[in-house]
């Protein structure tokens, strides 16, 4: 089951809010929001082997409450589902916001 998606909140966003915003922001990391058939949900990226200190190659667990939140907040999208008889899993993207979609929208300048 999803959560009801609001419209975007103006309320600042805690230190953790704001870290996964960064990171679901990043598009190079893609996140990935999976719910399975009993309802249990978890939101989660793949973090690639850091060659320099040997961590990574495997899945990092994002806070599911703080996700659900920005989700709810208008923070954060579900992309369309991709579904199979054990899970449902959703694209998570950040919202855009009205100053990305000016800046998108306005024509840039020209050099001389």
């Amino acid at each position: 089951m999803l959560l009801p998606h609001r419209g975007r909140s103006a309320a600042p966003l805690s230190r953790t809010g704001a870290d996964l915003v960064r990171i679901i922001s990043d598009p190079g990391t893609p996140v990935f929001l999976t719910v399975q058939a009993d309802g249990r949900r978890r939101y989660r990226y793949w973090q690639p082997l850091d060659p320099g200190t040997g961590r990574g190659s495997c899945y990092v667990a994002l806070p599911t409450a703080e996700c659900d939140a920005l989700h709810a907040a208008g923070r954060i999208t579900l992309g369309e589902p991709v579904v199979d008889p054990a899970r449902t899993t959703y694209r998570v993207r950040a919202a855009r916001t009205p100053a990305t979609a000016v800046r998108a929208a306005r024509p840039r300048a020209r050099a001389a």
